[in-house]
């Protein structure tokens, strides 16, 4: 007995040659009147885990199952081969004198990637393996390209990206992978769903840039003959709705933001924004733990993961945390005994904190020795909350201290997971700092927000007290499934054009 090989063909052989002979094979069967691509459906009874789950109940009973060979060797008057279907593996077993002549002639015939339909018995084989015993087959689809060397795999991290369709056939694990990120999502709307929010769709084309300090991608609308952007946040349409009031409400969907690509960042992501009037910014952290860890639990089983090299437990109680703490825990300046912008500056570069392409303010210090210096400690899931007015332009000021903003961003492994506000309703206040913003954008900052009249308007309608939360799906699905890179977790990142 000798297992063939991933292609059906002799290792010296160019890929060009195989090629030639697949369709040398496929065009042999369309002189024959026998084009698989003629067949349009096949009435699939079970599927491969359907049958091993419950063999008791399919022993000995016609199935019909279809999918993608594997794997293929022969024995004299019988073959074994792996058929790979929506739900994993199931072996197959074909006797010449249980089909007919022409059928086993084919199969003998039949490469890897191959797609076929059979019907058959299900039973047990001698080492115990749950098979279909073959009676009928059909070709349904005819693989023309070899798939990757099943002991091997797809090796080229490029091509997996390229390719994501030969990936998904021969690497399991990136199968796992979109199915958790596929229950991820299902669960989010669960749970925001169970709590009373409504979800919504709001325009991915817009006529101002905002939302969040992001450069945006720009694109023009030719009936309208005007400039147009990519939505870099749905935050102040969803908050649009709040003033109307729809006190609970999410959006989850594609955001887009033109700005550099690397293992944490794609240039169009997913992001699910919430928003609950008479809440506030400590609910939203109650919210996001809650909904963090029982997708943990409900997905994997477990509160424990491992990623980025760390061992992390989503287990309920997260570390919180202020900004201004943190600086002082891991680098020793106490930033709320600053007062004076001068000398906030001064203790940033005493630490070795960068300043020279910020503002020389108190908070772009705090910020500064934050993101520079302590956000790569943060390993186990910490909220840090407080985080200064420079930096937050939507967020509400803390009463306590109008430095400050009742906002918090989670983080685990070092990476950015959420972000949160108390946010702004103060439509005045509101309107400084989207002044402010505009005269960055006038100085060539052009991730800097525009000013939109007509939020403003809205806000002088009223707003509530809201507490507004943004989660960013891939990182969480990069967290469960221990992906290290958001390519990993998105089927089709964006690649720079081959040449």
């Amino acid at each position: 007995m000798s297992e063939e090989r991933n292609n059906n063909q002799a290792p010296e052989m160019e890929l060009s040659e195989i090629l030639q002979v697949r369709r040398d094979k496929l065009a042999a069967l369309q002189q024959e009147g026998r084009n698989p691509f003629e067949q349009t459906k096949f009435a699939r009874t079970a599927w491969s885990r359907e049958i091993k789950d419950n063999y008791d109940a399919f022993e000995e009973k016609q199935v019909k199952v279809a999918g993608r060979i594997m794997s293929k060797r022969g024995m004299g008057k019988a073959i074994f081969c792996h058929i790979k279907d929506d739900k994993g593996l199931i072996q197959l077993y074909i006797r010449s004198d249980a089909v007919s002549e022409t059928e086993f002639l084919d199969f003998r015939k039949y490469d890897i990637g191959d797609i076929i339909g059979v019907g058959g018995y299900v039973f047990k084989t001698k080492t115990g393996e749950i098979s279909v015993h073959v009676q009928s087959v059909v070709l349904l689809s005819k693989s023309l390209r070899p798939l990757p060397e099943k002991f091997h795999g797809m090796t080229s991290t490029e091509l997996k990206y390229r390719q994501r369709y030969v990936d998904l056939i021969v690497n399991d694990d990136s199968r796992r992978n979109f199915e958790i990120r596929s229950r991820f999502i299902s669960y989010v709307r669960r749970y925001l769903d169970g709590r009373g929010y409504m979800e919504v769709e709001t325009p991915v084309l817009n006529t101002i840039s905002g939302g969040a300090t992001a450069r945006p991608f720009i694109t023009h609308h030719n009936t309208l003959d005007i400039d147009m952007y990519l939505r870099i946040a749905t935050e102040l349409n969803l908050k649009r709705l709040i003033v109307g009031g729809i006190e609970r409400v999410y959006e989850l969907g594609r955001i887009f933001r033109n700005e550099g690509m690397d293992t944490r960042h794609n240039p169009e992501f997913t992001s699910v924004e919430l928003y609950e009037s008479y809440a506030d910014f400590n609910d939203m952290m109650d919210l996001f733990e809650e909904l963090l860890s029982g997708a943990a639990k409900e997905i994997l089983g477990t509160y424990d993961v491992e990623w980025q090299g760390h061992q992390v437990s989503l287990a309920p109680g997260f570390r919180r945390m202020t900004m201004a703490e943190a600086v002082k825990e891991y680098l020793g300046v106490d930033f709320m005994a600053i007062t004076d912008d001068q000398e906030a500056v001064a203790a940033a570069k005493a630490v070795g904190v960068d300043m020279d392409k910020v503002e020389p303010t108190w908070g772009h210090a705090l910020y500064e020795c934050f993101d520079q210096k302590v956000e790569e400690k943060m390993i186990q899931p910490t909220f840090i909350t407080m985080h200064p007015v420079d930096v937050s332009p939507l967020a509400k000021r803390s009463p306590k201290d109008p430095r400050l903003t009742e906002r918090f961003e989670l983080f685990i492994c070092c990476s950015e997971m959420g972000n949160a506000f108390s946010e702004l309703n103060d439509p005045i206040d509101q309107k400084q700092r989207f002044l402010k913003q505009v005269e960055l954008r006038a100085k060539g900052d052009d991730e800097a927000g525009m000013m939109d009249d007509d939020f403003i308007n809205a806000l002088e309608y009223g707003m509530p007290p809201t507490g507004g939360l943004g989660i960013g799906i891939d990182r969480c699905v990069m967290l469960l499934t221990g992906a290290s890179s958001i390519r990993d977790v998105i089927l089709f990142p964006t690649m720079k054009p081959l040449e």
